[in-house]
């Protein structure tokens, strides 16, 4: 029996990334965007696109959201409401943003992932398990690079990358993102965050362990957005046949 094409609603499909969604839809055959949401309402492709949820008719497997953080509480009450799974792949939420996100993970599947990148997660992984290794003998800083037109700094995955060593250590680190008006020397229990922004860097993270008379780098670069725009894809068709709860890029590997 043939498999029935997966219906993508796409929630920023004006924006850069948007654009990169529907042209990685467009190579594939097992789905198809039906509709996008937008302030900017300009179409592009076959899809109809939409100022808000209220406007939508068509229905849809799963929702795929690349656009602002302003956009969540509205797009999970349309989600929660017709019982459609969803990708969140927007950056820079808050912590109650956060918590929002995993009420409704209640009640629908839940895609969250401050980076869709496969590169990026495995570098989490490398990362956890060198902290483990080096201990206190080596300090930990995180250095991110991106386009001048991003917002947030530092990036989502960069707290992500340090969300994901803490997890790894028994004792509890801080982070430190700005050191030029302090007159002290680092705290052992610290991981610097420090962000750059220029040209049209598409997404660079570093991993630096500074130890006595040695140094460990580990560092992804990613050369095209085309990388995250898979990555949503794959986790949409991934999280159609899941029951309700919150996922992420872990699972998808595991699968």
């Amino acid at each position: 029996m043939e498999k029935r094409m997966k219906r993508i609603i796409l929630s920023g499909a004006n924006g850069a990334m948007g654009h990169e969604i529907a042209a990685c839809v467009s190579r594939r055959d097992d789905c198809k965007i039906v509709a996008g949401l937008d302030i900017n309402t300009n179409a592009y492709g076959d899809f109809p696109i939409f100022a808000g949820t209220q406007e939508l008719k068509c229905g849809g497997d799963v929702i795929i959201d690349f656009s602002h953080v302003s956009v969540l509480t509205p797009l999970l009450a349309y989600a929660v409401k017709e019982r459609i799974p969803v990708v969140l792949c927007t950056t820079g939420y808050t912590q109650a943003q956060v918590d929002e996100l995993k009420q409704a993970a209640k009640q629908i599947p839940v895609f969250y992932s401050r980076n869709m990148s496969l590169g990026i997660n495995l570098l989490i992984e490398l990362a956890k398990k060198a902290a483990v290794i080096l201990g206190q003998q080596f300090d930990i800083e995180i250095i991110e690079k991106h386009h001048n037109q991003k917002i947030d700094a530092p990036s989502g995955t960069a707290l992500m990358i340090a969300d994901g060593i803490c997890q790894a250590l028994e004792h509890p680190m801080r982070y430190e993102y700005d050191r030029h008006s302090q007159r002290k020397k680092r705290d052992k229990n610290e991981i610097g965050l420090h962000a750059v922004r220029g040209g049209t860097i598409v997404g660079e993270h570093e991993v630096l362990f500074a130890g006595h008379h040695e140094t460990l780098s580990i560092t992804h670069t990613a050369q095209s957005k085309e990388v995250f725009a898979t990555g949503s894809v794959n986790a949409a068709i991934f999280l159609t046949g899941n029951p309700a709860g919150l996922y992420d890029m872990a699972d998808l590997i595991d699968s």
